[in-house]
């Protein structure tokens, strides 16, 4: 069958490199892929993420049997459900389901409203409610900006100015509401699942590094790197 893959990061290489060991698969294109990738698929071009209506075009013009669709983005913009709309079968949660990545707020409140397990938290739409805030909680404190941000919506302030700072940013970078956090201590680890509804089928976990610089300092970022299994994760 023919595959195409889309995106263009580190995970979209992986993932490369797997689907092109398929016996299954005779074709595999990527979109707009890597120089990386282009080891293992042809690369598609002239065509934007964003263009669901070109990109069902080109899937039935090349009789592509699956999508595996990598970048957020247009998970939450809604490409799987386009793609379903049109007969074409896709790796990637709907719209719908995507929100639990496209909005921390969202993933929060259901967190809360489900009795699962998560940080304290707080929510405001003007900043000088959430500089009181920071100010009365104390540091070290969580900022994070709703919505996608690349992995860099998120601000671990050891201090209450650097808080302050970050609430301002993002409502200068045109955010409409700032999610506070506590600050929770130790390592991070993820656990990825595939689940229809009734299953789940455990798919292994994996440990992102986030920090731009050596020593775990600077910045987070979307990822400077990940292994797995993660051997925090023991059961």
């Amino acid at each position: 069958m023919n595959v195409l893959l889309l995106g263009s990061g580190g995970r979209e290489h992986a993932l490369a490199w797997k689907l092109a060991q398929s016996p299954s698969i005779a074709q595999l294109y990527a979109l707009p892929g890597n120089p990386g990738i282009a080891d293992h698929a042809e690369l598609v071009e002239g065509i934007a993420l964003s263009a669901h209506d070109t990109l069902v075009t080109w899937c039935k013009k090349n009789g592509i049997a699956l999508v595996v669709v990598g970048p957020e983005a247009p998970l939450v913009a809604g490409l799987v459900d386009r793609l379903a709309e049109a007969g074409i079968p896709a790796f990637g949660p709907t719209a719908a389901a995507a929100r639990l990545e496209g909005s921390k707020l969202f993933t929060k409140e259901l967190c809360r409203a489900h009795g699962i397990p998560t940080a304290a938290f707080a929510r405001f739409t003007k900043p000088e409610a959430a500089w009181a805030y920071v100010t009365a909680e104390g540091a070290p404190i969580v900022i994070k900006a709703d919505g996608l941000m690349a992995g860099k919506g998120v601000v671990v302030a050891l201090t209450v100015e650097v808080a302050i700072a970050a609430i301002d940013q993002v409502f200068a970078a045109g955010g409409q509401e700032v999610l506070i956090e506590e600050f929770m201590e130790g390592e991070e680890a993820s656990l990825f699942c595939l689940v229809d509804g009734e299953t789940v089928i455990p798919f292994g976990s994996a440990q992102d590094h986030k920090r731009a610089f050596d020593g775990d300092l600077g910045p987070n970022t979307g990822g400077m790197g990940a292994y797995s299994p993660a051997p925090v994760l023991t059961a």
